[in-house]
């Protein structure tokens, strides 16, 4: 340990601290003297308790470690009681505060930030957070034993180096600007938490964190409820004031989405997020709803879609070809799917970043030819003409059309329909399997595989539970499943977890689809390599035209409104946030009335 601080002090060069804020825009929104975020209200009056349900398909939990990819994290952990040096602003697309951090500052060459860290923030066991935790908490996310997108976005970290007791330095190979934040974002944890062990084998020993909340009580798999705690260091911090207002919080787990609406309207807890158009239109409806105890609400949200869809395994053989790939997307009749089952409230994607100034359009710009024709040779020639709209079949268009398009590309690629099936030259059937852990899109699959069976080809769905599914997507043993990529508003280092060719071969990554080409890779080094926000923003149009040339997705459709509903006993800030998931925002600055 003495060497270790030896070498730090040696790196150190006295400076003047500068920086409450670091931004990859052209300044800041709130000041250094900023008091909190415009989106939360000091006045909001702590007490009360809010009941939840499970925020996803994992209808149970087995873990209080939400960093590994071993077993199922409890719901709450990451927003309640991990922390980080910095956190992102929600009336900004890229610009983060202090948080554990009251100083900020990056090198001139853009290779390195320092942090220097709060003297009062303490984790929940009492001890002061530390330089020390620091590097043991970025140590521990970097080994093997974490989970894999936390090595894949600190690849270009070099060290972490401790300067002093609460000073941190990051050092970077590249000058890459989203970095700072990425370091800055890292989960902090105690280096007690685990008593020593593996970061994999802790399991449900309670993080030891400095968050505003702290495990109260769990029924495993069942029910986790956290407490607020009132010697939480950051209360008057303004990254924190009049955020997570609530005494005490409880997440209760269902089966299935039926059960846990059901739940909802018999009043088992407070507040909910629907997905679903249908359930939206038929079931959100009721004597509680016309009376006022229950409230609905579609909000306006400025988020980037992300991207939503059927999304083909390209290590199979089988959707190796990008005219196969083509061809199968021209089956799905989202039009016939947005009257018949969604009820109109679907826009259907055409971009990674759909919602969005990150989205392309129309003919790449002068900007975008000079990033894609030096990289021509590994890109599809769609890529440098019109973006093309989504297959339709509003007239004159029709779902006959784009069949016979589809055959006429599936024969391109080899496949002839022969002996009552769509075969190759081998004499091998079209067949694949669609893997679904029993969500919403069970009664959406049907239409897709007939249309798929008129061109000879036989899709089955297959629902597993989600922990079998996990581990199967993890192992990228599957041929197509139905997955939604994150939302982001400023694009970066996590591009090369979801479509680098490193990650492609990384079990537990995110290049589900296994991408594995130059021309993308290139792509997103010139995203990442973007020295303001308008060279982002081009790098970004190149890059999603790549992505939906590649056919490497079905696209499905998007709402610009989170559909919401609550019991009416809330209060919530009067100003709203530009950027953000509306269950996360409600746990956040909402109180009990």
């Amino acid at each position: 340990m003495k060497k270790i601080l030896l070498s730090c002090l040696l790196l150190y060069l006295p400076s003047v601290w500068a920086g409450h804020a670091y931004t990859l825009g052209d300044a800041a929104k709130y000041p250094a003297d900023y008091r909190h975020f415009a989106y939360a209200d000091p006045a909001a009056k702590p007490g009360g308790q809010l009941l939840l349900p499970n925020p996803d398909r994992r209808n149970s939990f087995d873990s209080f470690n939400p960093l590994i990819l071993k077993g199922t994290p409890a719901a709450g952990l990451g927003a309640l009681m991990f922390e980080s040096l910095g956190v992102m602003s929600l009336d900004e697309t890229a610009t983060m505060y202090g948080l554990l951090a009251d100083d900020i500052r990056v090198a001139p060459d853009g290779k390195a930030v320092t942090f220097r860290l709060n003297a009062q923030a303490r984790f929940n066991n009492g001890d002061p957070v530390t330089a020390q935790d620091v590097l043991h908490s970025y140590t521990q996310l970097r080994s093997r034993y974490a989970a894999p997108q936390f090595a894949a976005q600190l690849a270009d970290v070099l060290a972490c180096d401790v300067l002093d007791a609460r000073t941190v330095r990051y050092r970077f190979s590249t000058a890459n600007r989203e970095l700072p934040q990425i370091v800055g974002s890292l989960p902090v944890f105690s280096h007690k938490w685990g008593a020593g062990k593996r970061l994999d084998q802790i399991a449900l020993e309670p993080p030891i964190t400095s968050g505003p909340y702290q495990i109260a009580a769990f029924k495993l798999g069942r029910s986790i409820s956290y407490q607020r705690r009132s010697d939480y260091w950051g209360w008057q911090q303004p990254a924190r004031r009049g955020q997570y207002n609530f005494e005490r919080v409880t997440y209760r787990y269902y089966q299935d989405e039926t059960a846990r609406l059901e739940a909802f309207k018999a009043g088992e807890f407070d507040f909910i997020t629907e997905y679903s158009a249908r359930n939206w239109a038929r079931q959100y409806q009721g004597p509680k709803f016309r009376s006022g105890e229950i409230l609905k609400r579609e909000l306006r949200h400025h988020n980037s879609s992300g991207m939503q869809g059927y999304v083909l395994n390209i290590r199979k053989p089988l959707f190796a070809d990008l005219r196969v790939r083509q061809a199968l997307g021209l089956a799905l009749d989202f039009e016939w799917l947005n009257r018949q089952l969604f009820y109109s409230q679907y826009v259907r994607l055409n971009s990674f970043y759909a919602n969005s100034e990150l989205a392309a359009s129309g003919k790449p710009s002068a900007a975008e030819l000079a990033l894609l024709k030096p990289l021509a040779k590994d890109l599809p020639p769609a890529v440098f003409g019109e973006l093309p709209a989504p297959p339709n079949t509003n007239p004159p268009n029709s779902l006959r059309d784009n069949l016979r398009q589809a055959r006429e590309l599936l024969k391109q690629a080899g496949w002839t329909y022969r002996d009552g099936a769509l075969r190759n030259a081998k004499g091998e059937p079209f067949t694949f399997e669609i893997l679904d852990d029993g969500g919403a899109m069970a009664r959406v699959f049907p239409p897709l595989a007939r249309n798929l069976a008129k061109l000879g080809i036989t899709a089955k769905l297959r629902n597993i539970d989600f922990a079998l599914y996990q581990r199967r997507l993890d192992s990228f043993d599957f041929d197509v499943t139905v997955l939604r990529f994150p939302d982001v508003q400023s694009p970066g280092q996590e591009l090369l977890d979801y479509y680098g060719s490193k990650a492609a071969d990384v079990k537990g990554s995110s290049n589900v689809i296994g991408i594995k080409n130059p021309a993308i890779d290139a792509l997103i080094g010139h995203v990442l390599a973007a020295p303001n926000r308008a060279a982002q923003i081009t790098a970004v149009h190149a890059l999603d035209r790549a992505l939906l040339a590649g056919h490497y997705i079905i696209p499905h459709w998007y709402s610009a409104t989170h559909r919401v509903a609550w019991r009416d006993r809330f209060a919530m800030p009067k100003t709203m946030p530009r950027y953000y998931q509306a269950g996360d925002w409600m746990l956040a600055t909402w109180w009990v009335k």
